[in-house]
């Protein structure tokens, strides 16, 4: 199993939460997994991007044209990380708007069961059940349930599970 992962998203979206679930999920499924994060001006609502490579690989980093998976938090960030992807990937974009990607409103679901905070786990939960991933629900759950600490594994674990209804 090798699969070369991209999340991209704004400041406050909850890329690196998102990249440190998939990541993890990977670890305890005992896949050799590694990740590189660039957020610079991510506290000012700037762009974030992350990089998971699950099986044997010597780098972090995806090169252009590589990327297995694109999940995209923001729809603005396509056209800024979406050379990494590979021909032929359809990414993952929380966005209404049909398109060349795999679509939803994470943000407008996330919102309906009380916070926008949520659309990264409500996106990963619909691409988890699009099978887009390497991991399926159980192993990305109790990844959820594990880091999420007890006060937020509830409310994450429903956001998630939101989100694989919706496919």
């Amino acid at each position: 199993m090798k699969q070369q992962i991209i999340v991209s998203g704004m400041g406050g979206q909850g890329a690196l939460f998102l990249t440190r679930i998939i990541a993890q999920a990977g670890i305890e499924m005992g896949l050799e997994t590694l990740t590189s994060e660039t957020h610079g001006m991510a506290q000012r609502g700037g762009s974030v991007i992350s990089t998971i490579k699950v099986g044997k690989f010597k780098s972090p980093l995806v090169r252009s044209r590589q990327a297995d998976v694109g999940i995209f938090l923001h729809p603005d960030n396509l056209p800024v990380h979406g050379h990494l992807l590979r021909p032929g990937v359809r990414p993952l974009v929380n966005t209404p708007k049909p398109g060349e990607w795999f679509n939803l409103d994470a943000t407008a679901r996330a919102t309906a069961l009380g916070s926008p905070v949520f659309a990264n786990l409500v996106l990963l939960g619909f691409g988890v059940a699009k099978q887009l991933l390497f991991c399926g629900p159980e192993a990305v759950e109790k990844t959820i349930a594990a880091i999420s600490g007890e006060k937020f594994a509830r409310p994450n674990l429903e956001a998630f599970r939101h989100g694989l209804e919706a496919s």
